[in-house]
């Protein structure tokens, strides 16, 4: 008779997240603490840009009262169409354009932004009308865009980004910084 070998039960199975993306942070959005988004880049080059979990909406049990991808008079990320096989017609962001705008219940305005350049593919309309969505599971079905960096631009956008080991050593930091008496 064989031996057969006992395994230990293993951990639950990695999200489809954790599996076909890869986590990138940019932290303290033009000088704003704590305002981190996280990008959530796939093989093959397409970027979902969500709220990482430090993100103050995410934090103190906040609820949302609007969001609005309303940008300027001029500007409106729904108003964005795409279409054939190289994605004609969608916006071009560059690093720091604004996605939306989101408010929260205490009147707190927060503004999302892009992170990376590319070509807005989408924005997520699900969370207009159920912005629980956001705070519920923001790197799934809550997710704010979907952009499409140049092909040329693909692996270097990552240059100006945290890795998730750089990002939760600088929150660590932060923590113990906020810890500290003054």
């Amino acid at each position: 008779m064989d031996c057969v070998e006992q395994k230990e039960p293993e951990a639950t199975a990695p999200s489809v997240v954790d599996r076909y993306y890869t986590r990138w942070y940019r932290a303290d959005i033009k000088g704003k603490p704590c305002e981190d988004h996280c990008i959530l880049q796939h093989s093959n080059r397409l970027c979902v840009i969500t709220l990482a979990d430090t993100h103050p909406i995410l934090q103190n049990g906040r609820t949302i009262k609007s969001i609005n991808y309303q940008i300027s008079n001029g500007c409106s990320r729904l108003n964005n169409k795409v279409s054939g096989k190289s994605k004609r017609g969608g916006q071009f962001l560059t690093d720091f354009a604004p996605l939306c705008r989101i408010t929260c219940t205490d009147e707190t305005e927060y503004t999302v932004y892009s992170c990376i350049r590319g070509r807005l593919l989408e924005v997520n309309e699900s969370i207009l009308e159920n912005p629980a969505l956001l705070l519920e599971k923001p790197s799934t079905e809550g997710y704010i865009a979907v952009i499409l960096p140049k092909f040329e631009e693909s692996k270097s956008i990552t240059e100006n980004l945290l890795s998730k080991e750089e990002f939760e050593s600088l929150v660590s930091k932060r923590t113990v910084a906020q810890s500290q008496p003054t």
